[in-house]
């Protein structure tokens, strides 16, 4: 491969391993594509899928497992722990090697075309594909989920970027757009309360969270990480509160530092920290920029700083960490 994109697309769908696999055999099926990781995750009920390969053939991927999806996935019976609008929830277009933002931009409009018409799936452009400022920011056009889509779909400033103002009721809505690499990234707690972890959450997201002042009025008070989107969520298979993070520029707010981050604010509110978990892949240079801040050393060996960030991150607490299996440069 010389041109190289990555497509990281969300299913609604963590539970049933059928529609799992057949999802993943419809990315498997086109030429010039290599699946890289599935990762079901049955409290969420969410499967998350990454592959890479040539422009054209990511986008033909992501069609087809999006017409996968759409048959087999029906969202009025959909429910999980995590937001969500559709059965193919979000499709995000990321350059790699030898593309441009602007291409990925450009492999989205020709995604969401493309579902809209055969497919019948109105389809919103968040981030670097958004037409307008109100829709970069994923939460935003997720807002109200597939609950609210019957009402929103109709309201003039949510018409669909792609496709008509119609509620598709199985299949909900779809999100494609372009973006850099992102790590979603989740921290555990030593406690199943949900409130403590949202707190948390709120203290560190860079939007923070709006309060009154002495006069009434709405103030907003960012969170102290950049680039830095999270919320609390209760893992029912464990019996635990995580703080659900997503990395959005981890060269501004690494994997280390958001983990210290709510290791500090946990302490302060009573509770403490048991390992974190990376979902999908993540960068090699994020975990040696880990292994060289908990050494101490600038000459640390790949190895020994990969080794030390996934002991210190407890990134093994959950799953084993594969490191071979993990990291996108050990992929490709």
């Amino acid at each position: 491969m010389k041109n190289i994109v990555e497509c990281v697309p969300n299913f609604s769908e963590g539970r049933n391993s059928a529609t799992i696999d057949a999802i993943a055999e419809s990315i498997r099926g086109v030429a010039g594509v290599k699946l890289l990781s599935v990762e079901p995750d049955k409290d969420y009920n969410r499967t998350v899928v990454t592959f890479v390969g040539e422009p054209a053939a990511v986008v033909e991927a992501a069609f087809r497992s999006t017409a996968t999806a759409a048959k087999f996935i029906d969202m009025s019976r959909h429910k999980g722990e995590h937001p969500r609008m559709g059965a193919t929830d979000v499709v995000p277009f990321v350059p790699v090697s030898n593309v441009s933002m602007e291409e990925c931009v450009g492999l989205a409009h020709t995604y969401a075309k493309r579902v809209s018409e055969e497919l019948s799936i109105p389809v919103y452009l968040y981030e670097e594909a958004a037409r307008v400022p109100e829709r970069k920011n994923l939460a935003s056009v997720r807002k109200g989920e597939y609950e609210g889509l019957e009402k929103k779909i109709i309201d003039p400033a949510w018409v669909p970027d792609y496709g008509k103002p119609s509620f598709n009721r199985k299949s909900g809505a779809t999100i494609a757009g372009a973006r850099m690499f992102l790590i979603a990234y989740n921290v555990n707690l030593t406690t199943n309360n949900k409130d403590i972890a949202h707190e948390i959450a709120l203290r560190i997201r860079e939007s923070g969270r709006t309060m009154k002042d002495v006069n009434g009025n709405s103030v907003k008070v960012p969170g102290t990480l950049k680039s830095v989107k999270a919320m609390g969520v209760l893992v029912e298979r464990l019996n635990i509160a995580q703080v659900s993070i997503n990395l959005t520029n981890f060269h501004e707010s690494p994997p280390h530092a958001a983990f210290e981050e709510v290791k500090k604010e946990a302490e302060k509110l009573g509770v403490t920290v048991n390992g974190s978990e990376v979902v999908g892949l993540i960068p090699k240079e994020a975990l040696l920029l880990a292994g060289k801040f908990y050494s101490g050393e600038k000459n640390l060996t790949e190895e020994a700083a990969i080794r030390l960030a996934t002991d210190r991150l407890g990134l093994s607490r959950i799953d084993p960490f594969i490191a071979e299996k993990k990291i996108i440069e050990f992929m490709v």
